[in-house]
């Protein structure tokens, strides 16, 4: 598959040969289809800004927000972001949390600190670490960055609830699993967790965040 960084075939036959219920996700589901992303910075500011909100509500907050600048089409410069007051985050919907959020990433931007060239050379572990420095973004966030903008390939976002809940419907089980039983169980899919963990999005009926 072209854009991925590993082979999907041998994912695909570990995977098969690991865990049976995984197997019968991938013939029942069909291909690996991730949804990649080019823009790290557009990235990051979009899911800080769907944190903890529905996605109608969310993209009503988005599109309020772009319209505050020059090209609502386009993510706002790290120095637009700086320059926005308070008030005009408000207007648009976006918490006093969320705006000092932006802000953080935004000035994490313009002084370096963040330093997207640095990202591929890292471990998952480091970039996990080097992400999180930036108020706003956690392990849930940076996991979902490490899957969809590194092309990490063992990436088990265990505290994400579409994961647990495909677990739970792949795997009959009684209720939502815990992080704790969610890495059991996705123990087998390494090194390939990245694509086990898209099948239980799919087991659920839910798309993968971006």
């Amino acid at each position: 598959m072209a854009g991925l960084r590993f082979s999907i075939r041998r994912a695909y036959a570990h995977l098969r040969d690991a865990d049976p219920v995984v197997g019968g996700l991938i013939a029942r589901h069909g291909p690996y289809r991730p949804r990649p992303g080019n823009d790290p910075y557009a990235a990051l500011v979009r899911m800080i800004l769907y944190q903890q909100l529905a996605g109608a509500a969310a993209a009503a907050i988005e599109r309020r927000w772009r319209a505050l600048y020059p090209d609502p089409d386009a993510t706002p410069s790290p120095e637009h972001i700086l320059a926005t007051r308070d008030e005009e985050f408000r207007a648009a919907g976006v918490s006093r949390q969320k705006a000092s959020y932006l802000r953080d990433l935004a000035a994490s931007v313009r002084s370096g600190r963040l330093d997207w060239r640095r990202l591929d050379a890292l471990a998952d572990e480091e970039v996990v670490a080097h992400l999180t420095t930036v108020r706003g973004v956690g392990e849930w966030t940076a996991h979902m960055f490490l899957m969809s903008h590194l092309g990490r390939p063992d990436i088990l976002p265990v505290g994400d609830l579409g994961v647990r809940a495909g677990m739970r419907v792949a795997y009959d089980l009684a209720a939502l699993p815990t992080p704790a039983r969610a890495r059991e169980i996705g123990s087998p899919w390494a090194p390939y967790r990245s694509v086990g963990s898209w099948y239980m999005w799919q087991a659920a009926g839910t798309a993968p965040p971006r």
